[in-house]
């Protein structure tokens, strides 16, 4: 097992380098041929490229692949969705179940 992983491992190293290189590549490409002609943006690096593959990584998270989170696919038993809901009337500022907002003034 450790031979193969002496084999894998920097055969993963360099796959995982020549993602980050194609794919910085790739959105420079793409950027450069599109955005500037048709909105009048500047053209970018291949830095600025990789950076905005990050920034996409921060703020949508995984892109691409399936989640190995199964609690986000789970669904609520009824107490908890009530508990749910309760916590968010309260945190909201909206009336208890049951009760106007005449009613709860």
């Amino acid at each position: 097992m450790t031979r193969k992983m002496a084999v894998i491992a920097p055969l993963a190293i360099v796959a995982m380098i020549a993602f980050i290189i194609v794919g910085g590549e790739v959105v420079a490409l793409l950027w450069n041929w599109l955005l500037p002609p048709l909105f009048g943006f500047p053209q970018i690096t291949f830095w600025q490229a990789l950076g905005l593959l990050v920034l996409a990584r921060i703020l949508f998270g995984r892109l691409g692949g399936h989640s190995n989170r199964p609690y986000f696919r789970r669904r609520l038993h009824a107490d908890e969705r009530e508990r749910l809901r309760e916590g968010m009337r309260g945190y909201c500022g909206g009336a208890p179940a049951g009760q106007s907002q005449e009613q709860s003034s």
